[in-house]
């Protein structure tokens, strides 16, 4: 009796906790997806465990744990990735609550500002009204990383009223130099968005952008010119669970991919672009 009153009252005080597990797979062939122009076929697999609970004040932890093995196309930019080396990671861990949410994750978490930059440690998020902010800190010192250029710290805020959306992000660093940028987007209707932005880069002219994007019986379309003289187009089309796209650029360089989902977490889906880089396969979740 003594045990089991010591244990219900260690134990009062504990939520619940929630795990669920998910799995991917894909496979296909490619050609002409890496350097050497070899042609071959690729297969992966993965299995992702997400973990969170909720304590008695209304703070919700979450974290979770992946492993993947195999070899990998990416069909966004048409790379071999190769193989996935059998990794095992964990993800970040956050705490979400009325303060905001909280999150540590070392080295992986993106530049608010550029997500090509070093990635941070420790980023904070909240919404205050209509305006949400964010912050992320690099904790590692130059001296401690390979090419000796950190990020110190990037932010960003945005600000919603009415159909009108101002964003903005900024970012210090040792070596790379700060940089800003600020955006504004309006939906003049439920199917049609204009946007500006200017880019302020180090060492760099400002580049500024403007755009539209419309959205209608299952055609999507959208571009942007800069003031670089570069511009780009997207073109996409979607019915019954068939979705075409279709991108090109100043330089014309194109891709087109095609995909269908088959039901049950299957998707086939086929991809070519300018340089004659094309896959075919199917991806799979469970």
């Amino acid at each position: 009796l003594l045990i089991a009153s010591t244990a219900l009252v260690a134990t009062a005080g504990m939520a619940a906790a929630d795990i669920t597990i998910t799995g991917h797979a894909a496979a296909g062939v490619y050609t002409n997806l890496d350097d050497d122009g070899l042609d071959g076929v690729y297969s992966n697999a993965g299995i992702v465990a997400a973990m969170s609970t909720t304590t008695d004040n209304g703070v919700t932890f979450s974290t979770s744990i992946d492993a993947e093995a195999g070899e990998e196309i990416d069909t966004g930019d048409f790379e071999n990735d190769g193989p996935a080396g059998g990794t095992f990671a964990l993800g970040a861990v956050s705490a979400s609550g009325a303060f905001g949410t909280l999150t540590f994750d070392s080295d992986g978490i993106d530049n608010l500002y550029d997500d090509d930059r070093n990635g941070g440690d420790v980023s904070y998020s909240t919404t205050i009204g209509a305006i949400s902010v964010a912050a992320v800190l690099n904790t590692d010192d130059s001296s401690e990383t390979t090419d000796n250029t950190t990020d110190d710290m990037s932010v960003s805020a945005s600000f919603t009223t009415g159909a009108m959306t101002i964003s903005g992000a900024a970012t210090s660093g040792d070596d790379y130099g700060t940089g800003t940028s600020l955006a504004v987007s309006y939906a003049v209707s439920d199917t049609v968005t204009i946007s500006a932005d200017t880019d302020n880069a180090p060492s760099a002219a400002s580049l500024n952008t403007i755009g539209f994007a419309t959205s209608i019986n299952g055609i999507t379309l959208s571009a942007d010119a800069s003031s670089d003289d570069t511009w780009d187009l997207d073109l996409g089309y979607s019915l019954s669970g068939v979705a075409l796209t279709y991108s090109t650029t100043d330089t014309n360089a194109w891709d087109a991919s095609a995909s269908m989902g088959l039901g049950g977490g299957a998707t086939v889906h086929a991809g070519v672009n300018h340089e004659n880089s094309a896959y075919a396969g199917v991806s799979l979740s469970f």
